[in-house]
C-alpha cells in the first residue's frame, strides 16, 4: 500500500476534460478558495423581515456628515433609503395634477374595481399614484379609502385607468350602492415616475439589444418606462443623485430627511443646462464634477437641453457645483463625445478616473484642471461591456466581463486566464446581459459577477475569482444586487424584495446551506494503464464553525475509462475526531467528492463552515486487463 496526499491545484478547471484535468478540481457549488484550499462559501442572513416593493438591482451606502447610515435602493418599481429599520420612498414625482382633474367611478357593486379619469395623465402599467382631497363616493368607498397610495392595475386609454380599492391596509374595499358620487371637486393626484420593467426586451434603437442595431434610433426607440429598469446612483457631498437608466437625474437632499422625495435636478433652483435625461450619474471623486454619461446635449441656440439622449456623450458640472453644466471661461463644465462605438454601455470609477464603455472600446476619463478640465482617452478597442453594472473596482484594478471573456484594467488592459471561461460562456443568456452585475468581496481577495444561465431569465448563478490566488469557482446563488463592505462590517445583497447581510456564519438564512460541495478531477497510477486499488481514506479538515456538531461527507468514485461514468465506490461522514475511513473501492480512475450536503434530513450541520486540507488515501496497483 503506498499513502498518497490527496491535494489538488487551486481553483476549478472546465476548460479541458476531468481526465486531462489531472491534479486539479473539476466541479463545485458554494465553495471558494483561500490559502489554495477549498472552503465553504460564507452564509447569508436577512437584516428586516420587513420587504421592499420590485427587483432591486441598485445598492448605494454612504454616511452623512452627522454620521447617519442610508443605504440606497433602486427597484423596478421605486427607489428606496433605508435608515435603520425602515424603508423609506423617495421615488420622484413627475406629475401633481389641479384640483379637480382627478374623478372616480365605481365599475360594479361588490368590486373593488375604481376607474379613474384624469387627462393625459401619462401613466403606465404599475405606476403609483397618491390622491389627496377626494371625498366619499357614498358608500364603502370612502375619503380615507380613496386618499392614499394606488398602483395602476391597468389601463384604459390614455385619460384613463383602473385601481383596486383598499383599507389602509391593504384589504380590498367593495362598492356598494350607495358609492355614486365622483370623489369631488378637489381630488388631486402626485404621479411617480414611470415604473420599468423587470425583463430586459430584446429590440432596436437606443435602448434595447446589446446595446443597439444600426443607427441610433433607426428603429423601436424603447422608453425607460418600458424597459428594464437600472439606476445609477452616487454622492454628492451628502446629497444622494440618482439617475433612471434613459430616464430622469434626481437628487435627494439629505438635510430634508428621509419623509421627502427625490427632486429633479435640472428643476432646483439654481440649476443651469443641467442635463434632463442620461444613461448614468457619475461623480468623480477627488475633484467633485458630477459627470452624466450620455447625456442630452445642449440645443443650438444655448438656451436648454434638448431633452433627447445622445447615447456618446459625457457632460459634466462645474467643480463642486452639480446645478452648473453651462460650459463657461469662469467655470469647468463641459462635454465630450465619444468617437468609438455607438452607444455607451456603461461607466466606473476606478483610482484617480472614470472608465467609460462604449459597446465596442474602453475610455479613461482623468481630471486634468482648467482649461480642459478632464482628458478622456482611448484604451483598447474590441473589449465591450456586457451590461452596464457588470463591471467592478478592487483594490488591484478594475475588473469586468464582455460577451465572451473577462478582462481587468490597472494601468493597462489584460485579459484574464479564466480556467471557467467555456462552462460561464456555453451556458449562458446574454439576451438578459442587462441584469448581470460584478460584485466584490475584498477582504476575501474576491471578484465575481451574477448571471442568467441559458435557461433562465433571472439571475441564477454566479462566477467568482480569487484575484490573489488566480482561481476560479461557481456555482448557484440569486442575488439581483450586491454591495461590499465599507459602510457596514459586512457586504449587503438583495433577493426577492428582502436585503441580506452577506458572509456572515455559514447558514442560508437560518436553514443549513444545501449542496455545497467541490469535485476532483480523476485521477490514476502512472499512465492509467493499471487498475488501482483503494482501501483507506485519512481525512484532514478544519472545521471552521459547529466543530462538535458538524459533518463532512466524502465520496469516493471511480471509473475504468474516461468516456464511462463515475460511480460513487463509496460515501463517509467526516467528523471533527474521524481518524481514518475504510472503503473498497477498485478502477482505473478514481476522482473525490468533499460537501456538505445539507438540507432538511441534515440538521446536525446547521451553522458549519469548513476548509480541506491534505486528505490521504491508501492506493495500490491491482493489476491491468
Amino acid at each position: 500500500m503506498t499513502l498518497q496526499k490527496a491535494v489538488f491545484r487551486p481553483g476549478i478547471n472546465r476548460e479541458g476534460t476531468d481526465y486531462d484535468n489531472e491534479g486539479g478540481w473539476f466541479d463545485g457549488n458554494l465553495v471558494r478558495f483561500r490559502k489554495g484550499r477549498p472552503e465553504k462559501f460564507g452564509g447569508w442572513a436577512k437584516l428586516f423581515t420587513s420587504t421592499f416593493l420590485g427587483t432591486c438591482r441598485s445598492l448605494h451606502a454612504w454616511i452623512s456628515l452627522s454620521g447617519t447610515k442610508y443605504l440606497g435602493l433602486g427597484t423596478n418599481l421605486k427607489y428606496y433609503v433605508q435608515e435603520g429599520n425602515d424603508y423609506d420612498d423617495i421615488t420622484p414625482i413627475r406629475l401633481i395634477t389641479s384640483a379637480g382633474d382627478v374623478t372616480f367611478a365605481k365599475v360594479a357593486n361588490g368590486d373593488a374595481t375604481i376607474t379613474v379619469a384624469d387627462t393625459a395623465n401619462g401613466a403606465v402599467v404599475n405606476d403609483f399614484v397618491t390622491f389627496s382631497g377626494a371625498v366619499s363616493l357614498g358608500g364603502n368607498i370612502t375619503a380615507e379609502v380613496l386618499n392614499q397610495e394606488y398602483q395602476i392595475l391597468n389601463i384604459i386609454d390614455a385619460d384613463s385607468y383602473t385601481i383596486e380599492a383598499k383599507d389602509t391596509s391593504g384589504n380590498p374595499v367593495l362598492a356598494a350602492a350607495g358609492d355614486s358620487g365622483n370623489g369631488g371637486g378637489s381630488t388631486v393626484g402626485a404621479y411617480q415616475i414611470n415604473t420599468g420593467l423587470d425583463i430586459y426586451v430584446q429590440s432596436t434603437g437606443w435602448s434595447v439589444g446589446l446595446w443597439g442595431a444600426g443607427a441610433w434610433g433607426s428603429s423601436t426607440a424603447l422608453s425607460s418606462a418600458n424597459q428594464l429598469r437600472l439606476w445609477s446612483n452616487d454622492n454628492f457631498g451628502e446629497n444622494l443623485i440618482i439617475n433612471v437608466r434613459g430616464g430622469g437625474i434626481y437628487e435627494w437632499i439629505e438635510n430634508n430627511g428621509v419623509t421627502t422625495r427625490a427632486v429633479e435636478l435640472s428643476g432646483r433652483s439654481g440649476a443651469n443646462l443641467v442635463p434632463t435625461v442620461g444613461l448614468q450619474a457619475i461623480t468623480s471623486e477627488t475633484d467633485r464634477h458630477l459627470v452624466i454619461l450620455g447625456a442630452d446635449p445642449i440645443n443650438s441656440a444655448g438656451t436648454a437641453r434638448t431633452g433627447e439622449i445622445d447615447p456618446m456623450l459625457v457632460a459634466f458640472s462645474d467643480q463642486e457645483n452639480e446645478l452648473e453644466f453651462e460650459p463657461l471661461i469662469t467655470n469647468t463644465a463641459g462635454s465630450v463625445r465619444l468617437s468609438s462605438g455607438s452607444q455607451i454601455v456603461g461607466g466606473c470609477k476606478s483610482r484617480q478616473e472614470i472608465l467609460i464603455w462604449t459597446d465596442t472600446s474602453l475610455y479613461s476619463m482623468q481630471f486634468v484642471g482648467p482649461p480642459y478640465t478632464f482628458a478622456v482617452n482611448l484604451i483598447n478597442e474590441g473589449i465591450g461591456l456586457v451590461g452596464p453594472k457588470a463591471c467592478a473596482t478592487a483594490p488591484n484594478g478594475t475588473y469586468w466581463m464582455s460577451n465572451n471573456n473577462f478582462y481587468v484594467y490597472n494601468g493597462s488592459v489584460n485579459t484574464l486566464r479564466c480556467k471557467v471561461q467555456n462552462y460561464v460562456f456555453g451556458n449562458i443568456n446574454l439576451n438578459q446581459a442587462y441584469k448581470f452585475h460584478a460584485f466584490t468581496i475584498n477582504d476575501k481577495t474576491e471578484v465575481g459577477w451574477f448571471y442568467c444561465s441559458s435557461g433562465s431569465n433571472n439571475i441564477d448563478k454566479y462566477v467568482l475569482y480569487n484575484y490573489a490566488e488566480d482561481a476560479w469557482s461557481y456555482g448557484e446563488l440569486a442575488r439581483t444586487a450586491w454591495l461590499d463592505t465599507g459602510v457596514e462590517p459586512y457586504p449587503r445583497a438583495v433577493e426577492n424584495g428582502y436585503l441580506y447581510e452577506q458572509e456572515t456564519g455559514f447558514d442560508a438564512d437560518g436553514s443549513p446551506m444545501e449542496n455545497v460541495y467541490i469535485q476532483s478531477s480523476d485521477f490514476d497510477i502512472g499512465e492509467g494503464d493499471d487498475f488501482q486499488f483503494i482501501n483507506r481514506i485519512i481525512p484532514d479538515f478544519k472545521f471552521l464553525q459547529n466543530a462538535n456538531n458538524g459533518s463532512v461527507n466524502i465520496a469516493l468514485q471511480t471509473r475504468d475509462y474516461p468516456g464511462n461514468s463515475l460511480t460513487v465506490a463509496s460515501t463517509s461522514s467526516i467528523q471533527e475526531n474521524t481518524g481514518q475511513v475504510n472503503v473498497r473501492a477498485r478502477g482505473r480512475q478514481a476522482a473525490l467528492r468533499f460537501g456538505s450536503d445539507d438540507d432538511a434530513t441534515n440538521n446536525g450541520n446547521l451553522g458549519i463552515g469548513w476548509r480541506l486540507g491534505a486528505t490521504r488515501i491508501d492506493i495500490r496497483q491491482d493489476g491491468s486487463r
